[in-house]
């Protein structure tokens, strides 16, 4: 074939073919490197600027990572040693280092808590769920939403403390509730008593709020969460959580102020315990039920706002707001209730590790009786402003104390109790006890003593010369008429005939345990005692002439168990004076209020006994008195011994004892007291040598050895210094 034919068109153009030029040989890398920023254009600032940062950022990128690696590997390091050392969720459910004392009045009704109370372990869902929603809502409303740190609640927390001019970390805290339960559980530490000086240094060394400590929350909190539910988180806290009033956990503050178990609160209840958890020992209720309420209606707002509460709940709800249970709000027998804690052992009242149950004495009917009885008079007679204070006891014949108040505030406790504290002169009221050793001796009520000037010469002191309290002498009069009106001139000298170491006797046997004056001032009161000592001295003998010893401790176990630690501390004790010599002294005494000195405190178709007591300068009024059923101590003064500005024993004490005593025996059938009126007997010849001013005294005729059941001590011991 020959090359002539058409020809084909070449593929590329030819002129692109010459203008095609070749490709340059490639650079060294240095060498463009170096090129390219002359072929750059631009600011030279900018390009500048550009490369510091960029400079910074890649030492930042380069430290930064390093560094929340390190952070990292700490942390998981943190709460992989706090997830190893957390017990089961049970075992912290207790965390109290106290136990606590609960005291049942007469009728096994709970009246008082003492210690730390702990009402038993509860689960967050077998509680309320109101109660449940009103801490949620109120302490953390994203609680099941986060890791144990809430970054959003701390955020909020900063920037709320900013806004009220306050540092950031300052005021509000955004802690989790799973941080607030790492907190009561002081991040795993526990209370070692020997590793602290109190109880109080580890409870504050707890509740630091540094931020080291708190760093330290926020890992233990989130070794929770890995640990344990969100259930049993809230279990822990819901337990462990101080609620005030002693109470430590929901069931035990249901308990405490609502008298019913924590799954039956209803929402105005679940509030107001919610609430207390800002401030448990200012809130309380028992403190001040408005404050609480008020905090209760906030948690309230935020449970409607939160979907907790629809708004016609929570207007209902805020319409009824929860009040104190009956018990609570009595707060009887704080005063008792103090006395009985005194009274058992330490180890097992003020300092027991243990729950104890105590039964006591009290009758809450009766202590309501003394408290109302006691403000009525105060509320009409006493001078606005006056700083005067009174004590009132009451008891059975047997020394069981039924009703006890230790001040004029009588809702209050681990104050200061002047019915068992304070030791106060008695004055008149003593005269009892020199009448009872008379009448032990065989001498009548109506033997008869001269009232008239008399001395007596008191070795080592001045010569004394007592009088009246109307300043006038009454001739002779009977022993009857002499402790009627109070007399005293023939009190000492009944009490020198006597002699005063029998008298003295008599009063300590009767129960009166203070040191007992030594010379003739003894008769009239000289001596000091406690309000409570002398209502059982008075009890001995309503009850026949026999000692009695106060108790209110009836029972003491601990919680669970069937049998008793300990008994009953008191009761009747050994034979002081005879019964008829009771029973006449009761006869006289009952015309104390029956016509003599104590007529204020006479009670309408009931009879009853007592005698008036008032101290030198008036700095002491008492009134002690009795009716077959109990027996009831009045005292009134001031704490500083300022004298009493025109009251006297038959003034307001008999006066309180009257509306006291009124309602004490409110529905009670009238019983008449156990007492003999003496039967005159013939006059017998005068004993030759009698003390001075003890002239023409009429005696009864020596009655026949009592049965041996029936004589006391003293009768034994009188007759061998009378010769037989």
């Amino acid at each position: 074939m020959s090359n002539t034919g058409p020809r084909k068109p070449p593929l590329v153009a030819e002129k692109r073919k010459q203008k095609t030029k070749p490709k340059p040989a490639a650079q060294p890398r240095k060498a463009r490197k170096r090129a390219a920023p002359r072929r750059r254009g631009g600011n030279v600032l900018a390009r500048g600027v550009l490369g510091v940062f960029g400079l910074i950022w890649r030492i930042v990128w380069g430290v930064g990572w390093r560094l929340t690696a390190a952070f990292l590997l700490i942390l998981a390091v943190s709460v992989g040693y706090y997830y190893n050392s957390l017990p089961a969720a049970s075992a912290l459910l207790d965390g109290r280092a106290r136990g606590s004392v609960t005291l049942m009045d007469r009728d096994n009704e709970v009246f008082a808590w003492r210690g730390d109370q702990f009402g038993g372990a509860v689960n967050a869902q077998a509680v309320s769920e109101h109660l449940r929603n009103a801490v949620i809502a109120t302490e953390d409303r994203r609680f099941y939403l986060h890791p144990g740190v809430d970054p959003i609640g701390i955020a909020s927390a900063i920037a709320i403390n900013l806004r009220e001019g306050r540092g950031p970390f300052s005021g509000h805290g955004g802690s989790t509730l799973t941080q607030q339960t790492a907190k009561l559980l002081c991040v795993g530490t526990e209370y070692v008593e020997a590793d602290w000086k109190s109880e109080a240094d580890y409870i504050a060394d707890c509740r630091r709020s540094s931020l080291g400590r708190k760093a330290k929350e926020a890992v233990y909190a989130i070794a929770m969460e890995l640990k344990y539910t969100k259930e049993e988180i809230l279990s822990i806290y819901l337990n462990r959580a101080y609620m005030g009033g002693g109470a430590y956990g929901a069931e035990a503050a249901a308990q405490r102020y609502f008298s019913k178990h924590a799954a039956q609160l209803n929402p105005s209840e679940g509030a107001m315990l919610a609430g207390l958890l800002t401030a448990p020992s200012t809130l309380a209720p028992t403190s001040n039920l408005a404050r609480s309420q008020n905090r209760a209606s906030v948690v309230l707002g935020l449970m409607r706002n939160q979907g907790f509460l629809s708004s016609a709940e929570a207007a209902v709800a805020l319409a009824s707001p929860a009040v104190l249970s009956q018990a609570a709000e009595r707060q009887a027998g704080g005063y008792f209730a103090d006395w009985v804690m005194s009274s058992g052992p330490e180890f097992f009242t003020r300092d027991t590790t243990e729950d104890v149950i105590i039964s006591t004495t009290l009758d809450q009917r009766l202590q309501h009786a003394a408290e109302e009885g006691l403000q009525a008079v105060f509320d009409e007679k006493l001078r606005d402003g006056s700083k005067a204070q009174a004590a009132v006891v009451v008891m059975s014949a047997d020394g069981a104390v039924r009703a006890m108040i230790g001040g004029r505030q009588t809702k209050v406790s681990g104050a200061f109790n002047r019915a068992t504290q304070a030791k106060r002169q008695t004055g008149s009221s003593f005269k009892p006890f020199v009448y009872a050793a008379a009448l032990e001796l065989g001498h009548s009520p109506l033997d008869t003593v001269v009232d008239e000037p008399y001395c007596v010469d008191v070795p080592g002191s001045k010569r004394w010369c007592p009088g009246n309290y109307d300043n006038r002498f009454h001739g002779r009069v009977t022993l009857a008429d002499a402790l009627q009106h109070s007399y005293n001139i023939p009190a000492v000298k009944v009490a020198e005939t006597v002699g005063l170491d029998l008298v003295r006797k008599v009063a300590s046997d009767f129960g009166i345990q203070s040191d007992l004056a030594a010379g003739p001032a003894l008769a009239l009161g000289a001596s000091e005692s406690t309000l409570l000592e002398m209502t059982g001295a008075f009890a001995g003998i309503l009850n026949g002439g026999s000692s009695v010893t106060p108790y209110g401790l009836v029972e003491l176990k601990l919680l669970g168990a069937d049998q008793p630690i300990m008994g009953a501390g008191g009761g009747i004790g050994e034979r002081v004076i005879r019964e008829e010599a009771a029973r006449e002294l009761t006869w006289m005494m009952s015309r104390v209020i029956d016509g003599g000195t104590g007529g204020r405190a006479k009670l309408q178709g009931r009879e009853a006994a007592g005698k008036t007591g008032t101290t030198q300068a008036a700095r002491d009024a008492w009134f002690l008195g009795f009716t077959a059923d109990y027996v009831t101590g009045v005292w009134m003064g001031y704490d500083d011994n300022t004298p009493l500005t025109g009251v006297t024993g038959g003034g307001l004490p008999a006066e309180i004892w009257h509306e006291v005593m009124v309602r004490v025996e409110e529905g009670m059938p009238a019983t008449p007291l156990p007492m003999n009126r003496p039967v005159v007997q013939p006059a017998q010849p005068q004993v030759a040598e009698q003390p001075q001013g003890w002239q023409g005294t009429q005696t009864r005729q020596p009655a026949p050895a009592p049965q041996q059941n029936r004589e006391g001590p003293i009768t034994s011991i009188l007759r061998q210094l009378l010769g037989g």
